[in-house]
């Protein structure tokens, strides 16, 4: 199944006599379909390269000549697709293991073409040693995707603005600065519970339909912050965590889950009509802008009266609520340290 084109399964005698069975992709979106459909078999090439059996072999990519100019198919390897998402434990341990033995070919972060997550185009086609500057620009790319589609929203841009220039700086940087250093790792780059599953012929869990990239690994788990997902389960979190050690600081990766659940929701927010996914970030922004820089964001907002829908936005949270939320954060602590 696909949400942007029709697939199919093709089932084949070899000349041998064997009997083998193909998935096939076709998407007709003009220059849009071609970057998915190649994007998406450099990425499963990629992948396959590493870790096999975790993705369908690609075969071969291409363009229709009868159905139009703008029409592109992708042949893979069919894989019969069972429980989705699969069992975290076995599901992670694959997972970790690819972020692992995964090496950027540049030793830097990026990719060699352009890749997509849905119809959404990446900035991946380049490489940066910094993972700050290359994060920092793929979200500035869909915020003005999102500004085109859905419209100026003065207090979104304000929070927005602030998120580019002061909490990415702020919570990415230290990761390579003072001695620190993070390994660019192969991601899927859109990791949901539709786009994992359990093989029924093996039991093993597998991926596909990938948009990746050379990425900090911890990226990958942006878009299992969604309470809409099944991957939000906080058993893949911590059995991840089991398998792929925190990255330094440590007591920021909440943080950093957060600020990287931002793509993925804000991509939602394009590409689904109608859905809230725009005020999620805009209050998402406004909690990272609350720890990092309060006062930048005290000012931004208090040039603008109203939100989206003409609310004043409270930048003081009352005491009961952060209460609540201290304690609710305790209580997972003690949960993960009893785990």
């Amino acid at each position: 199944m696909s949400l942007w084109g029709r697939t199919a399964k093709i089932s084949t005698k070899l000349p041998d006599g064997e009997l083998k069975d193909y998935f096939l992709k076709v998407v007709a979106l003009g220059e849009t379909g071609r970057l998915m459909i190649e994007g998406e078999f450099e990425s499963l090439k990629a992948i396959h390269a590493v870790s096999p059996s975790f993705v369908p072999e690609p075969f071969a990519w291409g363009r229709y000549r009868k159905e139009g100019p703008g029409t592109y198919f992708l042949l893979a390897a069919f894989r019969e697709v069972g429980e989705q998402p699969p069992d975290p434990i076995k599901f992670t341990a694959r997972l970790a293991d690819l972020h692992r033995r995964s090496i950027s070919p540049t030793g830097k972060f990026g990719f060699h073409i352009t890749t997509c997550v849905g119809k959404l185009t990446h900035i991946t086609d380049r490489w940066e040693d910094s993972w700050e500057v290359l994060y920092r620009d793929q979200l500035a790319h869909q915020i003005k995707i999102d500004e085109e589609k859905n419209g100026v929203w003065p207090e979104f841009q304000h929070v927005c603005r602030l998120t580019l220039e002061k909490v990415i700086p702020r919570l990415l940087r230290p990761l390579q600065s003072e001695g620190r250093s993070i390994k660019p790792c192969l991601v899927h780059g859109d990791l949901w519970d539709e786009n994992t599953a359990t093989d029924m012929n093996t039991g093993e869990p597998f991926v596909f339909d990938a948009g990746s990239m050379y990425a900090h690994n911890e990226y990958e788990l942006g878009n299992s912050r969604a309470p809409r997902h099944r991957l939000s389960n906080k058993s893949y979190i911590r059995n991840y965590k089991r398998n792929f050690p925190v990255s330094e600081p440590e007591d920021e990766w909440d943080a950093r889950n957060l600020l990287y659940s931002l793509r993925f929701n804000i991509g939602c927010a394009i590409l689904i009509p109608g859905c809230n996914q725009r005020n999620v970030v805009f209050d998402d922004m406004t909690e990272l802008c609350k720890m990092f820089c309060p006062e930048d964001l005290r000012i931004a907002l208090g040039s603008e009266e109203g939100g989206k829908d003409g609310e004043v936005h409270e930048l003081e949270e009352e005491e009961e609520e952060e209460e609540e939320e201290e304690e609710e954060e305790e209580e997972e602590e003690e949960e993960e340290a009893i785990d």
